[in-house]
């Protein structure tokens, strides 16, 4: 899920300033009486950790604010699923089963269990972030997308004051051609240009590389922007000496610089200004969300948390 500002500044709050000492060994943290566990904490705690080996050991100080941040995504994403919940939408066990599959089916038969134990990956806790990720998106989908709607003066204007990021850039399509030697090069440039066939090409000269290139023009090679120079489509360049042979350049293509026209580029501006405004429904949601939410955590259960990761970080 991604991870918004003011979750962190929101759940901020709570984690310094509305926790509560729980009896309850194991829940760390309460949303609407859900119970948040000690161990899922700790698991995704390890599974973040797992790309940090080699670093320093990490302060207690450090280890509780990841605790908090993870903690702090844990309380969203139970929230994300109680509200499908009240809007009868809530993730199936067909669509979390068809999920796994989809997942397994990019392994061989067998590969993704030995994938889970060579990683540690506890199956169940794997399952539970599945289902969040699913709830996350189901969530966009089909509570906040069909609540947005652009209208194309919202678009108009936006393409207006980004005139310069729908600028495509000129280009030269290029044949380059290398080779051993001066002499081979010559020839092949001499017979692509009278027959315009690349197959025969690499036929008659095996020695050869061949291969057709896109290139903005001005991230060209300075090499090759000299050689280059005043070429029309069709001509090509003089030989030149490389560290590895020779080569030669052939202009298949010149494309100008150009705008692209508000039609073109429509879906780009629209999937931007959709992706503003989802943020901007999700942290309204949020925000809501939390002011009329019960969230109990326990602090004492999270420095418990920190301080036992603490310590297994410095024996181990």
């Amino acid at each position: 899920m991604k991870r918004f500002i003011l979750i962190l500044t929101t759940l901020a709050v709570l984690l310094t300033g509305c926790s509560h000492d729980t009896t309850e060994v194991g829940v760390v943290a309460r949303v609407n009486g859900e119970p948040i566990m000690l161990d899922t904490l700790e698991y995704l705690h390890d599974l973040q950790s797992l790309g940090q080996e080699g670093m320093s050991i990490p302060s207690v100080e450090m280890l509780r604010e990841e605790y908090s941040d993870i903690l702090a995504d844990l309380i969203v994403a139970t929230l994300v699923r109680q509200e499908l919940e009240k809007l009868d939408l809530a993730v199936t066990e067909q669509e979390m089963q068809d999920a796994e599959n989809d997942v397994r089916s990019d392994y061989p038969e067998g590969e993704f269990e030995t994938l889970i134990r060579e990683q540690y990956i506890d199956l169940d806790h794997w399952r539970d972030q599945m289902l969040d990720q699913l709830a996350a998106r189901k969530f966009m989908q089909q509570v906040l997308r069909p609540r947005i709607k652009i209208d194309y003066k919202e678009a108009e204007a936006y393409y207006k004051s980004h005139i310069a990021d729908f600028v495509m850039p000129a280009s030269m399509r290029l044949l380059v051609i290398r080779g051993p030697n001066r002499q081979v090069v010559e020839s092949a440039v001499s017979k692509f240009r009278d027959e315009r066939d690349r197959e025969a090409l690499r036929t008659a000269f095996t020695e050869l590389e061949v291969r057709e290139l896109v290139m903005n023009k001005k991230r060209l090679p300075a090499i090759w922007s000299a050689a280059l120079k005043g070429l029309d489509e069709g001509q090509s360049s003089g030989v030149i000496k490389e560290k590895f042979g020779y080569e030669a350049l052939v202009v298949l293509e010149r494309t100008p610089e150009k705008v692209l026209s508000p039609t073109q580029v429509y879906p780009l501006v629209e999937e931007v200004l959709l992706e503003r405004k989802v943020e901007t429904a999700f942290n309204e949601w949020l925000e809501k969300a939390v002011s009329q939410a019960e969230i109990k955590i326990s602090k004492h259960l999270l420095r418990e948390a920190a301080d036992e990761a603490a310590d297994n970080a410095t024996n181990g």
